[in-house]
């Protein structure tokens, strides 16, 4: 069965058609999607950075589970936490089972000094479309989608997402899958 209906909590997997910037080879989790526009996270593109200690003490970080990607280019300065805890409600947006968006600065620091702590993914930036934008874009080819589930989001390493959940899909997804990212070593 294709999945067709883009929703918060889907996952959009960008087609071989797409061939530059953050969006070559991305998996974008949407967070938000109405007839206003959406908004969702690069989940799949890993980021080296150094962050203020004040956020997050590297020493201090006891949680394995902690992982940093550039969300996006839009305001990529803006960090957001997506991360596996249900525990704030009321600061938090679940956007799929066992996913959830937000929470403050000491949920963060709770978060990383806990050694048995949730999943946390900060991201940086976001990706942005305006009314009709991204509908648009799937229907012009630019995007498969799939539902998003917490074990890829958290258990998949970044750089092998792409073609995992291409794999997962299965028929003409899974040929694709195994297409080089350098088209010139083939």
């Amino acid at each position: 069965m294709v999945y067709s209906q883009i929703q918060k909590g889907t996952l959009l997997i960008a087609t071989p058609d797409v061939e530059m910037g953050i969006f070559f080879r991305g998996v974008i989790l949407v967070c938000e999607h109405s007839a206003n526009g959406s908004f969702g996270l690069v989940i799949n593109k890993s980021l080296d950075l150094e962050l203020p200690e004040e956020i997050v003490n590297i020493h201090n970080l006891a949680n394995p589970h902690v992982s940093i990607r550039a969300g996006g280019p839009v305001q990529t300065n803006q960090m957001m936490l997506l991360h596996t805890s249900s525990k704030l409600p009321t600061q938090t947006l679940q956007v799929c089972d066992g996913v959830f968006l937000g929470g403050d600065l000491q949920f963060l620091q709770d978060a990383l000094s806990d050694p048995n702590g949730p999943s946390v993914n900060l991201c940086f930036g976001y990706a942005g479309w305006g009314a009709g934008q991204l509908e648009r874009e799937f229907l012009d080819g630019g995007w498969y989608i799939h539902p998003g589930t917490s074990r890829i989001i958290f258990n998949v390493e970044p750089d092998k997402m792409w073609p995992s959940i291409l794999r997962e899909m299965g028929g003409k997804y899974a040929t694709l899958s195994m297409i080089p990212e350098d088209l010139s070593v083939n």
